[in-house]
């Protein structure tokens, strides 16, 4: 069950790798990046990829597999702030059966199941204190234990680390080590904010709504008013924040043509003739993020103790937050 199992794991990972979304881009901005994941894909060094939410940064990471030697490989990824920090220990580095409650069988971690290939940790600085010192020791030993166990495992994994936090600042804060970001940003590759490099928005709606399009049977363009808005507009969640319009008003537009008043509100009012939005789907969801941002501000961002006064489990919290593109 544990052998079929991990190759279920493996082979969802792959398929996804084949079929995800290129990274876009031919602004100076991403040429940029675009030059560094072609100069680092032929290493095999510690990647560190910095930026905000939603910019691109895990089909970067992707796109730096593709061009590796390892592609043959599955490529393997895990969600640092997804998972429970009871739990992540045991993800990462597997258990012994019987290594605590539950444990009634052995199971490999994400690096026993990306030896050979590539490991993706994303939002890496929620890693917590004590497993960082795990984490730097594979990385400078390419060695450790499963939970419960004391035969030392050897692998040989690509590490690339993404994370969306200032990870100096979390060094002076105290929750992060400094000697882990020393061994991590081996190098550095920061994905621009989408306000940087606007001049890729039409590229970018013309890949979506093609993708859109195609995912739904559907033959919807934009009017040149749309892109105007667009342009106007920061885009604070960035190209995950782009998409996620981009789709909706492709499923909701009554007519072949997306239009202003089919983008949300605050892009309307680039639009001289946006009207009221009676829409209640999108009051819902703004009275959604309003209590997530709430939630945060009242516990000083600390995510476990957000999503219990609201009464949903850690994971839930991160879905919901990632959807409404909050850092």
């Amino acid at each position: 069950a544990q052998a079929m199992r991990t190759r279920c794991e493996l082979l969802e990972e792959n398929c996804r790798d084949q079929h995800d979304r290129k990274l876009l881009g031919s602004s100076q901005a991403m040429q940029q990046v675009h030059q560094t994941i072609e100069k680092v894909a032929a290493t095999n060094a510690t990647v560190l990829i910095t930026g905000e939410s939603g910019t691109g940064k895990e089909l970067a990471a992707r796109a730096i597999h593709r061009a590796s030697n390892r592609s043959d490989k599955p490529f393997v990824s895990i969600n640092c702030a997804a998972i429970p920090e009871g739990l992540i220990e045991s993800e990462l580095f597997g258990h012994e059966k019987g290594a605590f409650t539950g444990a009634d069988r052995l199971r490999k971690g994400k690096f026993e199941l990306a030896n050979g290939s590539t490991l993706l940790m994303d939002e890496l600085g929620d890693l917590p204190i004590p497993l960082q010192a795990k984490l730097l020791r594979v990385l400078q030993e390419s060695a450790f234990e499963r939970v419960g166990g004391n035969k030392t495992i050897e692998v040989d994994v690509r590490l690339i680390a993404c994370t969306s936090k200032m990870l100096k600042e979390e060094v002076d804060k105290g929750t992060f080590r400094q000697d882990l970001l020393y061994r991590l940003q081996v190098i550095p590759l920061e994905m621009p904010p989408l306000r940087e490099h606007k001049e890729d928005l039409e590229e970018l709606c013309a890949a979506f709504i093609a993708e859109f399009n195609l995912l739904h049977g559907k033959s919807i363009s934009l009017t040149p008013k749309v892109i105007a808005c667009l342009r106007q507009y920061d885009f604070p969640g960035n190209i995950r924040e782009l998409r996620n319009i981009l789709e909706r008003a492709q499923v909701l537009c009554p007519g072949p043509e997306i239009q202003p008043s089919d983008l949300p509100e605050e892009m309307r009012k680039y639009d001289e003739q946006s009207g009221v939005d009676f829409n209640l789907s999108n009051a819902l969801a703004r009275a959604e993020y309003l209590s997530l941002k709430a939630a945060l501000i009242e516990t000083s961002g600390n995510r476990t103790e957000a999503a219990r006064i609201l009464g949903i489990s850690r994971k839930n919290l991160w879905e919901k937050l990632k959807l409404h593109n909050i850092t």
